[in-house]
């Protein structure tokens, strides 16, 4: 992927050199046993998985598989600046890179907006390394991946993500990996328009009236599809915007990593068996399906995911 003419926004956080990872600025982390996860971690997913309908222990056991069942997630020098909080666009080659994504969603996002005489207000970005304050999400830590808080309209990420889906899950390689990140960041910008359009909201209510675990699921796989599928319309926009922007194995690689991180995948890895009524986030073919579908059609009539019997 090519990046050097993004445009780069302002709209960051950048926690990352906080001693520790930051706890509203107070700087401590929730400490990881070495047997599992921490005590922190595990009330927290418990309480997203009460809040979402969502069985906690699927999403302790994901949370395991991000961290190997135990430790802080690794950090890396080249992810993240020493010394304070900063805003603005951070000037590091990670941070910059995330600073153009967000950039150029914001931009082709205001566009697809203003066709339909809406107008768009983007995402803030909160970087960080181990645990920050996730404002009223409660706590971010990095076992719980990167994530969208709907009612700050803020995506929180830890940049080690990156490192752990190529070098963990092996979802890219290579220079490729530089579109798998885009790809993430757009996937978690995609749970911030279905906020924005009301769907969010709406699939939280029917998930609170849910006769099942397993039918509210079953909404949060739509809702995961869908944000995949708006992933892939960015990428289909943004392309027309600056032809060569992709370069060759950037969409395998979005691909690899949609397989990587199927739920079919996490659950074989983490138990040996796949429980389909469990997933939250889709299959790695649903996960890469919706992707194309985005990608090809470019258009968010397509990303209908509450629409179609089968997904």
């Amino acid at each position: 992927m090519r990046y050097d003419d993004f445009r780069h926004s302002d709209n960051i956080d950048d926690r990352r050199g906080e001693d520790g990872g930051g706890m509203g600025g107070g700087g401590f982390g929730i400490p990881m046993g070495g047997g599992g996860l921490g005590i922190g971690t595990i009330i927290v997913l418990g309480l997203l998985g009460y809040a979402f309908g969502i069985d906690p222990r699927i999403l302790i056991g994901g949370a395991e598989i991000l961290t190997g069942g135990g430790g802080r997630a690794p950090t890396y020098e080249a992810d993240r600046p020493s010394g304070p909080r900063k805003t603005g666009a951070p000037t590091d080659e990670m941070g910059s890179m995330i600073s153009g994504i967000l950039g150029e969603l914001d931009d082709r996002w205001s566009e697809i907006f203003k066709a339909d005489g809406r107008t768009y207000a983007g995402p803030k970005i909160v970087l960080f390394r181990n645990a920050t304050n996730g404002g009223r999400c409660g706590m971010a830590q990095s076992a719980m991946g990167p994530f969208y808080c709907p009612p700050d309209r803020t995506i929180y990420l830890d940049t080690a993500f990156f490192r752990e889906v190529e070098t963990r899950f092996r979802g890219c390689s290579g220079n490729a990996c530089k579109f798998t990140a885009a790809y993430i960041i757009a996937h978690e910008a995609g749970h911030h328009i279905q906020n924005v359009l009301g769907i969010l909201p709406r699939v939280n209510r029917a998930q609170q009236q849910a006769g099942s675990k397993a039918e509210a699921n079953a909404l949060q796989v739509r809702v995961e599809l869908q944000a995949d599928c708006l992933s892939g319309v960015w990428v289909n926009r943004e392309e027309k915007k600056r032809p060569g922007f992709l370069e060759a194995g950037d969409i395998d690689a979005a691909l690899k990593t949609a397989t990587a991180i199927g739920d079919d995948t996490l659950q074989r890895q983490a138990t040996g068996r796949v429980v389909p009524d469990s997933f939250t986030h889709g299959s790695a073919a649903q996960r890469r399906q919706w992707f194309m579908t985005g990608y090809k059609e470019g258009t968010v009539a397509a990303c209908n995911t509450f629409g179609n019997a089968r997904l």
